[in-house]
């Protein structure tokens, strides 16, 4: 047969046979009535398609999410129509908050139906528009390639996110003549902008007579693959560099010039600073509010160079000086001929001057509790940090087991963290962890969780078991949902509402599912099963018993400035005490 001569196939197998001609092999899902024609066909491509039954629709895009941030490709995810489709929406706003490509496909009733409140028929292009790049519902079976070939290229290209694609019942059992084209232009869709010379130099300029620059660090720049530029410009002009929550990373931690994280519950250094600062470079990062702080009072000395390849995010919080829109990598590479060689040596000593502190009076206290108190999620994840050689990915819930991974886990590539940063989904962090694993199994994936989030999407351990996915999870289990606690502790006279959690007994629940796991109670018992569990090839779980009053900190409270930095609940930090 010609390359111009077609075959006649069903639509829904004109979906799968796109799905690998874009080079998917793993498709996270669960099936249904309005998506059954589509799973029919994913029998015969079991050999070039691997599907992944999770427990629960929002599981497929969590594990899919994860599969994305680690492997740095699209996630696909196939579930049915009404609840299944209604199922995704967490999902999908996660996803779209952080950036994440996926194409998440939903199955739909037939055209005939559509408007009637046929059974399991919701709007899913209606509810999914605003949280996705693009919804698009398709109708008849000629449509299924090309929907897919722009789904993919949209959800992958500019900044990152998901794409819904709603396939009508006739599109699926319809017959089509198959021919797959890959999509790289659409009209009014310019995913990589033509960087502006004039502001490039003029940044350059800034760089160049600045005494005391920062650089923040946003997921962008590790999405982008622009970590080694990042470090090359960083070294050449002597620069600090800071993080997001989602940059971290990014740079690795024990680099000299990496200072720590920003925000609210981020370092000393990198917050005080801040508004020290008289140059602020901001590359692929958002100034979120958790950044910022207050920001009437943020960076007030600060000139501001932003490199984001969105250009909704230039001055929506946080104004610029100068505003450069392109790929974080393509602007820093650009970038890096113009800049001179400097020293900032005594402006870098100031981080670690605030950081000292830091670590004398919030790590210290945090990592070397007194013989016979109990555990802290600190020294459970430095701990395993350590003696994973801090290679591993760490993929975390949402709330205080979140943070304290993020101040106490250490990284060396890219890649390495994977968290719910700008929804704070819950529930995120088991099913994310499952799809880590599967996109890199030759990394070890450690999961921190809380004993509430945990419980979210517990019955993604049913995935864990039937695919033998070998993540690492830690529970750090309080017996509170913490952070609330940490909040009411903190600001609403310790009035403990619906906070305390009666928890199960977790290891007979990972038990039945066929999961390795283990108590550790005491300090005594902590190295022991944290050898065991990196030892074993297969899933494992600790359930780890954390003091209840364990808080994290360093913090800064919600519309306070940034160098607002309180060390414990009575403890402000003075900026000018070193």
């Amino acid at each position: 047969m010609s390359e111009k001569e077609t075959i006649k196939i069903s639509g829904a197998e004109a979906l799968v046979k796109s799905l690998i001609e874009e080079g998917a092999d793993i498709v996270f899902g669960y099936p249904g009535g309005a998506i059954l024609t589509v799973y029919d066909k994913l029998y015969d491509y079991t050999d070039r398609l691997n599907h992944i039954l999770v427990r629960h629709e929002q599981g497929a895009v969590h594990a899919a999410q994860g599969y994305a941030r680690v492997s740095g490709r699209t996630g696909v995810v196939i579930v049915t129509s009404g609840p299944g489709a209604a199922n995704v929406i967490t999902g999908l706003s996660d996803a779209m908050a952080d950036s994440t490509p996926l194409v998440v496909i939903t199955g739909q009733v037939g055209r005939q139906y559509l408007g009637s409140d046929a059974f399991q028929e919701t709007d899913v292009v209606g509810i999914t528009q605003p949280i996705t790049k693009w919804a698009y519902q398709v109708r008849r079976p000629d449509e299924v390639a090309s929907a897919v070939a722009r789904a993919f290229y949209i959800a992958s290209t500019g900044r990152p996110g998901p794409v819904v694609l709603d396939i009508a019942k006739d599109a699926q059992v319809g017959l089509t003549d198959w021919h797959y084209e890959p999509v790289n232009f659409i009209r009014s869709y310019n995913p990589l902008p033509e960087i502006d010379d004039t502001a490039l130099a003029e940044a350059a300029a800034l760089i160049n007579k600045a005494e005391r620059p920062m650089i923040l660090v946003g997921q962008g720049v590790v999405i982008s693959g622009a970590t080694e530029s990042l470090r090359l410009l960083a070294d050449k002009a002597s620069i600090p560099v800071c993080s997001t929550l989602l940059g971290l990373s990014a740079m690795p931690s024990e680099h000299r010039l990496m200072k720590g994280m920003l925000g609210m519950h981020g370092n000393i250094g990198p917050n005080v600073n801040t508004n020290r600062a008289d140059l602020i470079i901001a590359v692929g990062m958002r100034f979120d509010d958790r950044v910022t702080g207050n920001t009437a009072a943020y960076a007030p000395q600060a000139k501001i160079i932003h490199i984001d390849i969105d250009p909704s995010e230039f001055d929506k919080t946080v104004r610029s000086t100068i505003a450069i829109n392109a790929d974080a990598r393509q602007a820093l590479e650009r970038l890096l001929p113009m800049i001179d060689e400097a020293d900032h040596s005594d402006w870098i000593g100031s981080f670690d001057r605030h950081n000292d502190v830091e670590r004398e009076k919030v790590v210290a206290v945090e990592l070397k509790r007194p013989e016979g108190s109990k555990l802290t999620m600190g020294e459970v994840i430095s701990k395993i940090s350590d003696a994973t050689g801090h290679r591993a990915v760490a993929v975390t819930d949402v709330g205080q087991n979140q943070m304290m991974s993020a101040r106490y886990f250490k990284f060396t590539s890219p890649r390495s963290f994977i968290s719910s940063g700008g929804l704070g989904t819950m529930g995120f962090g088991l099913p994310a962890a499952i799809g880590a694993k599967i996109a890199a199994p030759e990394r070890t994936v450690c999961l921190f969780c809380g004993d509430g989030g945990f419980q979210m999407t517990i019955q993604e351990l049913g995935t864990i078991m039937e695919y033998e996915v070998g993540v690492k999870m830690v529970i750090l289990n309080n017996n509170f949902l913490g952070n609330v606690r940490q909040w009411q502790n903190l600001f609403y006279q310790r009035r403990f509402s619906q906070t305390p959690m009666m928890n199960p007994d977790f290891i007979k629940i990972a038990s039945a599912y066929g999961i390795q796991g283990e108590d550790v109670i005491d300090r005594e018992s902590l190295d022991g099963a944290i050898s065991r569990m990196l030892a074993d090839d297969r899933p494992y779980l600790l359930n780890v018993q954390i003091d209840e009053t364990d808080m994290v900190f360093p913090m800064t409270p919600a519309g306070q400035a940034v160098d607002h930095v309180l060390l414990s609940a009575d403890s402000p930090y003075n900026p000018n005490q070193d």
